[in-house]
């Protein structure tokens, strides 16, 4: 059977506005104890977009944390107790100025349980109409429609290797 660890003593090491990292001190099996480092955040959502021509929309930017340029689904960060439905829908016409009122949920997952609490909403809609981008002044964002066969192709090449695209686009199939 496996054991629900108990927190014994908590601390924050870092708050900040995207994330905070607390170290905490847990009971283990057989009474020992144990350090686990948590990065705490508050959830996201990513979504895959169908154009009229059946394209995929995805976003390229650059990503610090792995020094590369990568092609992604638009997705961003849920804003205090904002629904992931309504963040979702916020997020893509900031990132891509599509508008879009009618967003399929495909699933929800956890991007890496071992150390962080983020949680991944992925939805699927298709484009209702056209807008403007409405970037962040830090975002930097090259909008690409891929057929979505294409998209699928690159998922399996590893041409796509952000998770959330990835597993976005695999799970969008049957509404292709």
């Amino acid at each position: 059977m496996v054991c629900k660890e108990k927190t014994l003593e908590s601390e924050y090491i870092y708050k900040g506005k995207i994330l905070s990292l607390r170290k905490d001190l847990v009971s283990v099996k057989d009474g020992n104890t144990s350090y686990r480092e948590i990065v705490e955040h508050g959830g996201a959502v990513g979504i895959v977009c169908i154009d009229d021509e059946g394209k995929v929309i995805l976003v390229k930017q650059y990503r610090k944390a792995v020094e590369k340029v990568l092609m992604e689904i638009p997705a961003g960060k849920i804003e205090g107790r904002e629904q992931p439905y309504y963040c979702a829908i916020r997020e893509l016409e900031e990132e891509t100025g599509v508008i879009s009122d009618e967003m399929i949920f495909l699933g929800e997952f956890y991007l890496s349980a071992g150390f962080s609490s983020e949680k991944m909403y992925l939805y699927f809609c298709k484009v209702k109409k056209q807008g403007l981008q409405k970037l962040d002044g830090d975002e930097d964002l090259e909008i690409l429609r891929l057929d979505y066969e294409k998209a699928l192709e690159m998922v399996y090449n590893d041409e796509i290797s952000d998770a959330k695209t990835a597993i976005g686009i695999m799970l969008s199939k049957k509404y292709i």
